[in-house]
C-alpha cells in the first residue's frame, strides 16, 4: 500500500527529474546551435558585393593542417579560437585572388583585433612567391602564411581559387564565398559585423 508520505516523496522526484531534464534539453539545444553555426543566420546579409555568400548543409571541418608563417614558424588555424576569421585561400598564379587582395588588407585594417582577424593562406609553390607579392602590393595587414601540402582546397571542398570561408570563434564555419568579392565593400562590412555580434 502505498502511503500519503510515499507519493509525496515519488511526485518531488518526478518534478526534479522532469526539471533536469527540461535544463539538459535546453542547454542541448542552445550549444548545439552554437556549435553547428546557426546555418542560414547571416543569408539576409547575402546582398550586393556578398550575393555569392553560401551556407552548407554539411560544412567540412575546418583544416587542421601545420601550415607555414612568414617567419618560418609553424601555425594553425586552431590558434585563431576565440575570434571571428575568414579564412582565404589565394595563390599569385589565380588572376581573381591577387585582385582581392587589397579588398581583404582593407577588411583587416578596419575590423582585424580581438574579435576578427582576416588569414589570407597561400597555395604558391613556396611561401617566396607570397611573400614577393606581398612587398610589391604593401600588404602590411594580412598575415603571410603558406600552406606546404597544398591540401587545404580539398580538405575544404573548394573547386577552385580564391575560396574564402567565415569560421566562428568555435572554429565552426558559418558560411563561404567561392568567388572574388570586395571585402571592404558595405555589404561584406555588414556580414562581417553581424557574424561578429551573433557568433
Amino acid at each position: 500500500m502505498v502511503t500519503k508520505e510515499l507519493k509525496t516523496s515519488l511526485l518531488k522526484y518526478a518534478l526534479i527529474a522532469m526539471t533536469v531534464i527540461a535544463i539538459v534539453t535546453f542547454l542541448s539545444w542552445a550549444i548545439g546551435g552554437m556549435s553547428s553555426g546557426n546555418h542560414g543566420a547571416l543569408d539576409s546579409y547575402a546582398t550586393g558585393e556578398m550575393s555569392v555568400f553560401r551556407t552548407l548543409d554539411e560544412v567540412p571541418a575546418q583544416p587542421d593542417i601545420a601550415y607555414l608563417g612568414g617567419g618560418g614558424e609553424e601555425i594553425l588555424l586552431a590558434d585563431f579560437r576565440g575570434k571571428v576569421i575568414l579564412v582565404n585561400f589565394w595563390a599569385t598564379w589565380c588572376g581573381p585572388c591577387v585582385e582581392e587582395m587589397p579588398a581583404l588588407s582593407r577588411l583587416q585594417a578596419r575590423l582585424g583585433g580581438d574579435d576578427f582577424d582576416v588569414v589570407t593562406i597561400s597555395l604558391d609553390a613556396s611561401v617566396e612567391d607570397a611573400r614577393g607579392f606581398y612587398e610589391r602590393m604593401s600588404l602590411d595587414n594580412l598575415p603571410l602564411i603558406h600552406d606546404p601540402s597544398l591540401a587545404s582546397p580539398n580538405r575544404v571542398g573548394a573547386l577552385g581559387l580564391p575560396m574564402s570561408i567565415l569560421y566562428d570563434r568555435l572554429g565552426n564555419e558559418i558560411g563561404r564565398v567561392p568567388a572574388p568579392a570586395e571585402w571592404d565593400s558595405d555589404e561584406a562590412i555588414a556580414l562581417i559585423r553581424a557574424a561578429m555580434r551573433n557568433y
